[in-house]
């Protein structure tokens, strides 16, 4: 078959969707089709609506030499407003602000603003609905949080489908002391519970590093140094793949508690080297793949608590490397090859 990925795109801005489309293009091209990434237009927060329309009228029906691409296969809003008669969305997200980012959005607003974006919400809450009910053939969400946020919003039915690990050379050397995160250094991505627990952690040996570069990296900076622990959490900034696994291969147990993640790949990533995560409760995404206890911990977003489960693993590199195995284990039944027969349309 001949595959067409699609997922829209800002520019000069990386996010997990695009690892996806990667990856999905890959797996493709692993299991003997042929597949390309298309981005289509997303635009900036406010233009959204033209970026819908511009979905719409791309054509998708024949690649450039005028062959016939059988099937799309779409991610995130508005891609899935792309007109093929064989479309699977794997939704990662729609426009958050508008879904369960609202709250947020609407207390910064001035009153002419709350009028403007209710509308502009509305508009696209009925596109949405409108385009995943009948424009695609199959909605799968990529998290239990993502089937949860459609059918709450909407009613749009799904299946869900985890997204495996990036196809990348993991392995595991052993379990150091100190605890990894990796994360684009966003307020979503919560790195200050990461700083901030470290204020609280018994275990004078352990450290933190921390991989990543993005708006947040200041405020990081000052929190570390108001606290002293300078030489405790250390900011790595923006690395390459291998340094990243070779942290992911080296650490104790990896952090990542976002909030309300869609899905996030850092815990795949984790399991597949072998080693324990810690997330909150309110994590979305990493909350549903962690096994509390097993796997990894479930904590609240309490500081204290985090800094419980991490000197609870310094003092225990036994119970480290146990949780590890078991999200291995838990990892390993989530592949590609199955991703790829799910996803793809029986032709008739």
């Amino acid at each position: 078959m001949r595959v067409a990925v699609v997922t829209s795109d800002v520019p000069f801005v990386t996010g997990g969707h695009l690892t996806i489309a990667q990856c999905l293009k890959l797996a493709l091209q692993e299991s003997g089709h042929e597949a390309d990434i298309v981005l289509t237009p997303q635009n900036r927060f406010g233009h959204q609506l033209r970026a819908y329309l511009a979905n719409r009228f791309y054509d998708l029906t024949e690649d450039g030499f005028g062959r016939k691409i059988q099937q799309v296969i779409s991610l995130r809003f508005p891609s899935f407003a792309v007109r093929h008669p064989a479309h699977v969305s794997w939704l990662n997200h729609r426009l958050r602000e508008y879904y369960d980012l609202w709250d947020m959005l609407y207390s910064q607003l001035s009153w002419k603003g709350k009028i403007k974006e209710t509308f502009r919400r509305s508009m696209i809450h009925k596109l949405d609905a409108h385009l995943l009910k009948h424009n695609v053939n199959k909605v799968f969400a990529q998290s239990q949080t993502i089937q949860e946020r459609l059918l709450r919003w909407g009613k749009i039915p799904s299946k869900v489908l985890y997204p495996p690990p990036p196809q990348r050379a993991y392995y595991t050397e052993g379990y150091e002391d100190f605890i990894f995160a990796v994360s684009r250094l966003q307020k979503l991505k919560r790195l200050n519970l990461l700083v901030e627990a470290f204020k609280y952690v018994k275990n004078k040996i352990l450290k933190a590093y921390i991989i990543g570069e993005g708006p947040e990296e200041q405020a990081l900076k000052n929190m570390i140094f108001d606290n002293n622990l300078e030489k405790r959490v250390i900011l790595l900034g923006r690395t390459d793949e291998k340094t990243v696994l070779n942290h992911f291969a080296r650490c104790r147990a990896v952090f990542f508690a976002p909030l309300r993640e869609d899905y996030g790949f850092v815990t795949g990533e984790a399991f597949t080297s072998r080693k324990a995560v810690i997330t909150t409760k309110d994590s979305g995404g990493p909350s549903e793949l962690v096994q509390d206890g097993i796997s990894g911990f479930i904590v609240s977003s309490d500081p204290h608590k985090i800094a419980e489960k991490f000197d609870s693993l310094a003092e225990d590199r036994s119970k480290a490397e146990k949780m590890g195995k078991h999200g291995f284990e838990f990892m390993s039944k989530i592949t590609w090859e199955d991703t790829v027969h799910r996803l793809l349309l029986k032709q008739s």
